[in-house]
């Protein structure tokens, strides 16, 4: 996977953003204000997702290379690396469910508006 294609994939989302808020080379990708994933534009080795806490288990367990949230609530939160060891499918289905927390979490009013 490169960037631009994962870049491409979470801009798509309705009302989704994009913002480095921390420093120059991490980009946090934003629903409603809030973060559903974070990369480093420069390395672009693996990103942030957010999860239930029993999946996230199941996540890791089942992917080894896929470890708690780096920075970030080792409950909520799983780093999933770009090296190949985890199918672009399964990211991409990780960054569905991960918009679809954060999506979820969003007054009704806010939801209406952002899905329009």
């Amino acid at each position: 996977m490169d960037i631009q294609a994962f870049r491409s994939y979470c801009l798509a989302k309705p009302g989704a953003t994009e913002d480095t808020p921390f420093d120059e080379d991490t980009l946090c990708f934003r629903v409603g204000g809030k973060i559903f994933a974070i990369i480093d534009i420069e390395q672009f080795q693996s990103v942030n997702l957010k999860c239930l806490p029993e999946q996230a288990e199941e996540i890791r367990a089942e992917h080894p290379s896929v470890s708690p949230g780096y920075h970030m609530n080792k409950k909520h939160w799983n780093t999933v690396p770009f090296d190949g060891t985890v199918k672009d499918s399964d990211i991409f289905t990780w960054v569905d469910h991960s918009y679809g927390l954060v999506f979820g979490s969003l007054p009704k009013k806010i939801q209406a508006t952002l899905a329009k």
